[in-house]
Order: structure tokens, then C-alpha cells, then sequence
């Protein structure tokens, strides 16, 4: 029997999937032992035209999608919390999955996501909601066991740091940086979420529920973005050997109090984070046993989240222990 999907949107992210479960299904059948077959898929227009196949519903009514019979998983790529929030919550009523890229959303709601999986025996996934192709919720879930993790810094948005790269390799104004990432498809039309820090502080917030069972007060986080860095400050910077990145970072004291906030620093090149160019993201967790571990991957665009997508799916169907992604998008190593 095959496992019935429905994707909640198909922008960006909604439609890599698509295509992804569709060039991968001779690997996905492999790993799964059958078929995955899309059912359904929601969208804002119906009249536009969709390389969709023809035997999927496409539609604007959601509750089109939860009255499909044998739905065995919701992927949600919907932007915002609401109606994303909404939607997730009444297929994991139902005892369906949900698996979700929306990092807003999931830094808002997501503990209520997880109650309401475990209240009704399913799962809540959010891999893809942090760090595009890196595995770090699942990296971070395994570490649980037994370290403990006492802070956790990265470059968590591919899409500033593709600019920052850019301006810095090329010797571009931010105007120029920004047009250019949304030419190839790493920034949105409105690209506010990216450049302001936005993006990034929703997924240091998720992350920090993961670790730590609580997220600081969202006013008493400093957040600041890029948009206000010119060329001179990265040449400045150039020129004492350190380069510009926005780093999110969190971390607990002895006391249990969490420490917060999304910068722009200034790195030389022996912080593992000076290295991370280009659309990759960049994660160091410091931990009590393992040291610091370092993860490295592609973070901005449709198929590195895609990939996530996929291993949330194929992990939640399959019964066999953790494996490397089917896509290997990302590097892991021990920082010694």
C-alpha cells in the first residue's frame, strides 16, 4: 500500500517536494518498502497553471484535503502561523502526521503541535523548519541522551549570508547583493524576514525549546539584522583578517537562565562560523562530553528543504534507526 500525502501549499518549498518525491521514488521505495504518492495539494489560486498531475486535487478549500480517504501524512509549507497553525492542528486531530517547514509557525506553536501529536498518538516534524539541509533536530535529539548542551551559536539563514558573501567576494552594495539572491531564488519578493533577522530568531527559538524545554522572552532578545551593514564594514572587517556573519545565538548559565540573540559579528578565521559562505548555514553546539560539535549544509532554496522534508517522511515510516540523509547535504564534524 502507498503512502498518501497532501502538501499544504506549493510555493517554493511545496512544489520542491513535489518534484523531489518524484525524481527520488526509486530511492524513497527502497528505504520504504513502497511508493509515496501525493493526493492532494492546497493553493491559494486554483485558476493558475501547476505542472500537477492530473489525478491529484488540487484546491483552495482545505477541508477538501482532510476529507480525502487513506491520508497517511500532511506536509505543511504554508508561510505564517495562521492558517498553518489551524491546519496542522486538525490533521493531528485526526491521528495524521504533520510535517512541517514553517518556521514561524513552529516557533510559535510548536509545543502545542507536539501536545496535541502525543495527546492523539502521531508526530509533529519540523526538521526543515531549521537549517535547511543540515539534520540538526535529529543531530540534536540524539545528543539529548546523554550531553548536555549548554549553548548553541550559527549562521541559521542561508539567504543573509549568501548576501554578506556576495558583498564582501565581489566588492557590491547590500541593494545590489539582495537583487541578486532574489534573482536566484534564495530571497522572497519581500525579503524583510531575512534581512531583518526575523528568520533567523524563529529558528534560534525552536531550537531553544528542543534544548533547553523553554524559549527566553521574545522582547528581551536582541535582534538585529543586516540591512543596515554597507561595503565599507565588511572591508573594514576584511582588512583585520575577520569577515561579517548574523549569528544566532543561545545559550544556559549555571543558574538555568537563557541567554539570547541574533547579530552581526565580526569572526576570524579560527571560529568554525568564519568558513560558512555562500547559501550555507553553519551550526556549533557546545556540549559537556562531545566538545563542541560543528554541522555545516546548505540553508537557503527549495530542495535542501525539500530533503528535510523527505527524511522527517521516510524516519517517521520506517522502523529502522537513523541513517545518513538520501541526499547528503551536509557535513558534521567534532571541533577539537
Amino acid at each position: 500500500m502507498p503512502i498518501n500525502v497532501v502538501l499544504l501549499g506549493f510555493g517554493t518549498v511545496g512544489e520542491s517536494v513535489y518534484r523531489t518525491i518524484a525524481s527520488h521514488q526509486d530511492g524513497l521505495r527502497n528505504i520504504l518498502g513502497t511508493d509515496i504518492v501525493v493526493k492532494g495539494v492546497l493553493v491559494k489560486d486554483a485558476r493558475k497553471s501547476r505542472n500537477i498531475a492530473s489525478d491529484v486535487l488540487v484546491t483552495t478549500d482545505f477541508k477538501k484535503l482532510l476529507e480525502l480517504p487513506n491520508i497517511h501524512a500532511a506536509i505543511e509549507a504554508i508561510v505564517g502561523v495562521e492558517p498553518a497553525f489551524t491546519y496542522g492542528k486538525q490533521f493531528l486531530n485526526a491521528g495524521i502526521p504533520v510535517i512541517t517547514a514553517n518556521k514561524e509557525m513552529a516557533a510559535h506553536k510548536g509545543g502545542k503541535l507536539r501536545k496535541e501529536a502525543e495527546a492523539n498518538g502521531t508526530e509533529f516534524h519540523f526538521e526543515a523548519a531549521v537549517a535547511g539541509g543540515i539534520p540538526i533536530i535529529a543531530v540534536l535529539k540524539q545528543l539529548l541522551h546523554a550531553n548536555r548542551i549548554s549553548k548553541i551559536e550559527g549562521i541559521l539563514n542561508g539567504t543573509s549570508n549568501f548576501i554578506l558573501s556576495t558583498m564582501r567576494e565581489e566588492g557590491i552594495s547590500f541593494a545590489e547583493a539582495l537583487e541578486r539572491a532574489q534573482r536566484n531564488g534564495y530571497a522572497e519578493a519581500d525579503p524583510s524576514n531575512d534581512i531583518l533577522g526575523k528568520d533567523s530568531f524563529y529558528k534560534l527559538m525552536i531550537l531553544s525549546e528542543l534544548v533547553f524545554g523553554k524559549q527566553p522572552e521574545w522582547d528581551e532578545v536582541d535582534c538585529t539584522g543586516i540591512n543596515e551593514l554597507v561595503l565599507n564594514d565588511l572591508e573594514e572587517a576584511g582588512a583585520g583578517g575577520k569577515r561579517i556573519k548574523l549569528v544566532a545565538s543561545i545559550g544556559k548559565d549555571e543558574n538555568g537562565n537563557l541567554t539570547a540573540a541574533v547579530e552581526p559579528h565580526s569572526l576570524d578565521e579560527n571560529h568554525p562560523l568564519y568558513h560558512v559562505e555562500g547559501v550555507d548555514n553553519g551550526i556549533v553546539v557546545h556540549t559537556d562530553l562531545l566538545g563542541r560539535l560543528f554541522l555545516q549544509g546548505p540553508g537557503a532554496g527549495g530542495p535542501p528543504t525539500a530533503s528535510a522534508i523527505l527524511e522527517d517522511l521516510t524516519q517517521h515510516f520506517r522502523s529502522k534507526p537513523y541513517q545518513k540523509p538520501f541526499v547528503e547535504t551536509s557535513k558534521v564534524r567534532a571541533i577539537r
